[in-house]
C-alpha cells in the first residue's frame, strides 16, 4: 500500500504492511514452535534483539544500498515519496553494519542462538540482514568466530539456507 514490502493479504481482508505485525499474526496462527518467546521474559529478550538486529543491522545496510545503488537513484528511503541519494549516508551505512556485525560477534560467543537460548525470529532476522548485507560488499570475516559459527548453524537448520 504504501509502496513497501513486506506486505501480507490475510485471509480476513486485512493487509499487514510491517515485520513486527506479520510475525505476531504467523505466530498467533502458528504458535509452535514459538520463533517469538515463550515466558514474558523470554518474548523481551527476542523482541529486544530482534529491534536490535531490524535497526542496528538491517537499516543499515539498507542505508548504504539505498544512498549507492544506481538502481535506486531518487528512491534513497522506500515510500510514496522521491528521495535523492546522500552519498555520506552510503558511507555510513556501511561502517554502522561493519560496527553490526563486531556486535553481533561479541553477543554470540558463547551462545547458539541469539535471544532467549533459543532459535527464534531474532535469528531469522539476523541471517537475513547477515547476508543481505553482501551488498554493500560487507561480510563477516576472521575477525568474526562466533558470528561464522552461529551462521554455519543456521546452515545447518536446511530451512535456513
Amino acid at each position: 500500500p504504501q509502496c513497501t514490502v513486506p506486505a501480507l493479504v490475510v485471509e480476513e481482508g486485512a493487509v499487514l504492511t510491517d515485520n513486527a505485525a506479520i510475525a505476531a499474526y504467523l505466530e498467533a496462527l502458528h504458535p509452535e514452535p514459538p520463533l517469538l518467546g515463550r515466558s514474558p521474559l523470554d518474548k523481551a529478550e527476542i523482541a529486544a534483539w530482534q529491534w536490535r538486529v531490524e535497526f542496528e543491522g538491517l537499516m543499515a545496510v539498507a542505508e548504504a544500498l539505498r544512498n549507492s545503488s544506481p538502481a535506486m537513484v531518487n528512491r534513497a528511503l522506500p515510500g510514496l515519496v522521491d528521495y535523492a541519494q546522500i552519498p555520506a549516508l552510503a558511507e555510513r551505512g556501511v561502517g554502522r553494519v561493519k560496527q553490526f556485525l563486531t556486535v553481533l560477534n561479541q553477543h554470540l560467543a558463547g551462545r547458539d542462538f541469539i535471544a532467549a537460548g533459543q532459535f527464534s525470529i531474532a535469528d531469522i532476522t539476523a541471517v537475513v540482514t547477515v547476508d543481505f548485507a553482501r551488498v554493500v560488499k560487507v561480510k563477516p570475516g576472521d575477525e568474526h568466530p562466533h558470528l561464522l559459527r552461529w551462521r554455519a548453524a543456521m546452515q545447518a537448520r536446511g530451512t535456513m539456507g
